[in-house]
C-alpha cells in the first residue's frame, strides 16, 4: 500500500478507513473535551476545585481498561459496525450529563462512565483489520489511530473557541461539551449504515467462545491469568484516589475494593472455563499461536500509548514553570507531542509493513522511547528551549510510531480472536496511563521522565524474549485455520438448518435457532392455535424442503 493511495476515495476500503478514523477522531475529541476546558469550569462554579479536575483526570481513564476487555469481547461477538455504533450513542449521554452537571458527584460518575468511549480505539483496529491485508495493515492501522488519536489535540485547540466565542457566558464550557456529545451520537447513527464489517460477509470471523481470550498452551493459560489481573486491579488505586479526596467512606472504599476482587476472580474464572476443555481436548497445530506474543504487546502499549496519556497531562505545567512560560505558549509547545500523532503513527505501521520484520521494528522503536525519555529527564533550565522542543519531538516520534508498530502486528497473531487480543493490549495502554498518573503524584517531572524510561526498556526486554514474528505477517490473506474453517462451515449449516426451519414452520411470525447451554433450543411464534396445527402436520409428514443457503 502507497501513502498515495489514502486519497483513493473510489476504493471501498478507503471510504471504510476514512469512515473508521473519523469515528474515532470524534470519539477522541469527545473523550478529551474536559482538560482544555479546566480553568473555564472552574470560574464557573464555585464548587469545584483543582483537586477535583486531577480526580476527573483519573476518571476519564479509568473504565477505558474494562471498557475495552467487554468491547472486544462483543467484536468479536457483534462485529466493529455495530459495537462502533451503539458506543458513540450510548456515550452521547453521559457527556450530556457531564455538560449539565450541577453537584461535583455528577460530574465525576458522568466522567467516568464517559471514560468508556475510549475503547472505541479498539473498535477500529479490528474493522481496519477486516478490510485491509496483512501486507498493508500496518500502514492501514497506524493511519486510523494517528489521525483519530489527533482529536485530543484538535480538541484542545477547537473546544474553548467553540466555549468561549460561539457559545460564550459562564456556560459557554456546557455548551461546547454537549455539542461534541451530540455530533458523536449522530455520526454513530450514520456509521450504522454508512459501512460494513469488511467486503464480504463472511470476512468477520467469529471465536468459539467470546468470553474469554483462547490461548494454546497451558503456560499461555498462566501468562493469560497473570495479565489479566492488573487490568481490574489497577483500578484500586481509583478507589484509593477518591477516597483521599473525601468522595467516597472507609466503609464505601472497602465495597469498592470487595467488588474489585470479585471482578478479577470472576474474569480468572472465566479464563478458566473458557480454556481448560479446550486444553484437555487439544490444539490443533494449525491453530496454535503465542500468547507470548499478546504479553509482550500488552507491555509495548502500556510503556508508549500509557505514556502518551501521562505525559500529555503533565508536559504544559512541565514547560510553563522550567522555562518561565506563559500557560499559553507552554500549551502550544506541548501540543506538538500529539501533533506529530498525525504523520509519527501511520509511518510507524509503514514501517513496519516496508522493514520485512515487524519485530525488529517494535524492538527499535522501543529502543527509542526508552532513550527518547532518558534525555527528557535530564532537561532543565539551563537547556536551550529550542533544544528541549527538538527532544520532545523526538521522543514523541518513536512513541507514535511504536504504537503503530504495536498494531501492526496485533492482527497477524490471531485473526479469530484479534478483537480480544487489541482489546487487552488497549486496556493495558490505560492501565500504563493510570499507574504513571499516579506515580507522577510522587515525583518530580525529571524523575517521572526517568521511570518511564525504564517502563520502556523493560518492555524491550519483555519483546526480545517473548515477541515472535506473526506468521503470515506479510502475505496477502490472514492464516486460516482447520478450527476457523470449521467454525465457518458450522455457521454455514447453522443458516441452512434456519432455512430449513422456515419452510417447516412456514405460517410463523418468528423462527429463531439459539444455543442453550451444551444444546441448541428452535423457537417458533405463531398467530393462533390453527397456523400451528398446519405447521406441525407438515412437520409430522415429513414434507419441509431444504432451502437454499443464503
Amino acid at each position: 500500500m502507497q501513502v498515495s493511495d489514502v486519497f483513493r476515495f473510489k476504493n471501498r476500503e478507503i471510504r471504510a478507513l476514512h469512515l473508521t478514523w473519523i469515528a474515532f477522531f470524534i470519539t477522541f475529541y469527545v473523550w478529551f473535551n474536559m482538560a482544555p476546558l479546566a480553568s473555564s469550569i472552574l470560574k464557573s462554579v464555585d464548587w469545584l476545585t483543582k483537586d477535583d479536575l486531577r480526580l476527573f483526570a483519573i476518571a476519564n481513564v479509568a473504565l477505558t481498561i474494562p471498557a475495552r476487555i467487554l468491547v472486544g469481547m462483543a467484536l468479536d461477538k457483534w462485529g466493529p459496525r455495530r459495537v462502533f455504533s451503539v458506543l458513540m450513542i450510548t456515550m452521547a449521554i453521559p457527556t450530556f450529563v457531564f455538560a449539565f452537571g450541577d453537584t461535583r458527584e455528577q460530574l465525576f460518575i458522568s466522567r467516568l462512565v464517559m471514560s468508556s468511549v475510549g475503547a472505541s480505539f479498539v473498535v477500529g483496529i479490528h474493522m481496519t483489520a477486516l478490510w485491509f491485508k496483512p501486507r498493508d495493515i500496518g500502514f492501514a492501522e497506524g493511519f486510523y489511530a494517528g489521525w483519530g488519536n489527533f482529536g485530543s489535540a484538535a480538541a484542545a485547540l477547537t473546544i474553548p473557541t467553540v466555549a468561549l466565542t460561539m457559545y460564550g457566558g459562564d456556560d459557554g464550557w456546557r455548551y461546547a461539551i454537549a455539542t461534541s456529545g451530540a455530533i458523536m451520537g449522530l455520526y454513530g447513527i450514520f456509521y450504522w449504515f454508512a459501512i460494513t464489517d469488511g467486503p464480504t460477509k463472511d470476512t468477520h470471523k467469529k471465536p468459539r467462545k467470546a468470553t474469554a481470550l483462547e490461548v494454546s498452551s497451558y503456560r499461555d493459560l498462566g501468562l493469560l491469568v497473570l495479565f489479566t489481573v492488573p487490568m481490574i486491579g489497577i483500578l484500586s488505586i481509583l478507589v484509593w484516589r477518591i477516597q483521599g479526596i473525601g468522595y467516597i467512606d472507609t466503609l464505601t472504599a472497602s465495597i469498592c475494593y470487595t467488588a474489585i476482587v470479585v471482578v478479577v476472580v470472576y474474569q480468572v474464572w472465566q479464563v478458566l472455563r473458557v480454556n481448560l476443555p479446550t486444553l484437555k481436548k487439544g490444539v490443533p497445530k494449525d491453530d496454535r499461536y503465542p500468547f507470548s506474543s499478546v504479553a509482550a504487546l500488552n507491555t509495548t502499549y502500556f510503556a508508549n500509548f500509557g505514556a502518551e496519556l501521562a505525559v500529555v497531562s503533565m508536559l504544559p505545567l512541565f514547560f510553563q514553570e522550567t522555562w518561565g512560560l506563559t500557560p499559553v505558549t507552554a500549551g502550544i509547545i506541548a501540543s506538538s507531542f500529539a501533533f506529530v500523532n498525525l504523520f509519527a503513527r501511520p509511518m510507524g505501521g509503514l514501517v513496519s509493513d516496508r522493514f520485512g520484520n515487524r519485530r525488529f521494528v517494535m524492538l527499535s522503536y522501543m529502543f527509542g522511547i526508552g532513550l527518547g525519555f532518558v534525555l527528557m529527564g535530564l532537561l532543565d533550565s539551563t537547556w536551550p528551549l529550542i533544544i528541549a522542543i527538538a527532544i520532545t519531538i523526538a521522543c514523541s516520534f518513536f512513541v507514535q510510531g511504536a504504537e503503530g508498530a504495536t498494531f501492526g502486528i496485533i492482527p497477524s497473531i490471531k485473526r479469530r480472536v484479534t478483537g480480544q487480543i487489541a482489546g487487552m493490549a488497549g486496556a493495558y495502554g490505560n492501565v500504563g496511563a493510570v499507574f504513571y498518573l499516579f506515580i507522577f503524584m510522587y515525583v518530580t517531572p525529571s524523575q517521572f521522565f526517568f521511570i518511564i524510561a525504564t517502563g520502556a526498556f523493560i518492555s524491550w526486554a519483555v519483546c526480545f524474549l517473548w515477541l515472535r514474528e506473526p506468521q503470515g505477517g506479510f502475505d496477502d490473506e490472514y492464516v486460516i485455520s482447520s478450527v476457523d474453517e470449521a467454525i465457518a462451515d458450522e455457521a454455514r449449516l447453522r443458516r441452512e438448518t434456519e432455512a430449513d426451519l422456515a419452510v417447516i414452520f412456514a405460517g410463523s411470525e418468528k423462527v429463531a435457532l439459539a444455543d442453550k447451554g451444551s444444546g441448541l433450543t428452535v423457537t417458533a411464534r405463531f398467530k393462533d392455535i390453527d397456523d400451528l396445527r398446519t405447521a406441525l402436520a407438515r412437520l409430522g409428514n415429513g414434507s419441509a424442503k431444504s432451502a437454499p443457503a443464503e
